[in-house]
């Protein structure tokens, strides 16, 4: 049997799933980019971080997932940053093909150079007051584009990933990257701070529609903002480590 709406009657049954829609998407659109992995000690690239890899310890809600801070670290006595090439870190086994590897330490170096560079004078080699700042990827992840932006923007299958990533940790679909950062005194070498944290694709409907680094490189993001937030913040004396 066809049954047949009028125009006032189809007004009324589609006005009427509007709101759930905008609720969908309002609480999508309120997720954020990344979210954060706990990460293990055993997860640390120690030939990186060196004979401190040790001394790293779980971080805080809006802090890395393992970081060290030197207690004896003057760091009002910084105004200046220099940041040696970014180094990818991967297994003989990695997906990742040269050009990808290159293409993520490159706007890694551009998002830390551009955010560090609001608040700190970038320079070229070291000296006095000048923070040295070591980072490095470890074996980033690519995303499936158009599986994640399914299991992100459909209401249940957005629901089904928030389930597997409540049963095994991980999402479907999405990418993510763990990145290491090492800063020391650009002149004595005096470890100042260590930083290991590893992010994944969030269920913001803006990460929904980006392309397979899009994860990877919101992670990085999270990352650079964060470094020059609390670097900034320590150097000034208005936030203590």
């Amino acid at each position: 049997m066809n049954i047949k709406l009028n125009h006032s009657e189809y007004q009324t049954k589609a006005g009427a799933g509007l709101p759930l829609v905008a609720l969908c998407l309002l609480i999508l659109s309120a997720c954020t980019t990344t979210q954060k992995v706990d990460i293990k000690q055993s997860g640390v690239n120690c030939a990186f971080i060196g004979n401190d890899c040790s001394l790293l310890a779980p971080g805080g809600k809006e802090q890395a997932g393992l970081r060290y801070i030197n207690p004896a670290a003057k760091w009002s006595q910084y105004n200046k940053i220099l940041i040696s090439p970014v180094t990818y870190w991967g297994s003989d086994s990695s997906k990742l093909s040269a050009a990808d590897q290159q293409m993520l330490v490159n706007y890694t170096s551009q998002q830390f150079k551009e955010e560090l560079g609001q608040k700190f004078q970038i320079v070229d080699q070291a000296g006095s007051g000048v923070l040295k700042i070591d980072a490095a990827l470890i074996d980033a992840e690519s995303a499936t584009p158009g599986l994640r932006s399914i299991s992100i923007i459909v209401p249940q299958a957005h629901m089904l990933s928030n389930l597997k990533y409540l049963a095994t940790g991980s999402m479907p679909f999405v990418g993510g990257a763990q990145g290491e950062i090492k800063i020391t005194d650009s002149v004595s070498g005096q470890v100042l701070g260590l930083a290991v944290d590893k992010r994944i694709g969030g269920g913001s409907i803006k990460a929904g529609f980006q392309w397979q680094w899009g994860d990877a490189e919101n992670a990085i993001n999270h990352w650079a903002e964060l470094l020059t937030e609390k670097l900034s913040a320590w150097t000034s004396g208005t936030e203590a480590p």
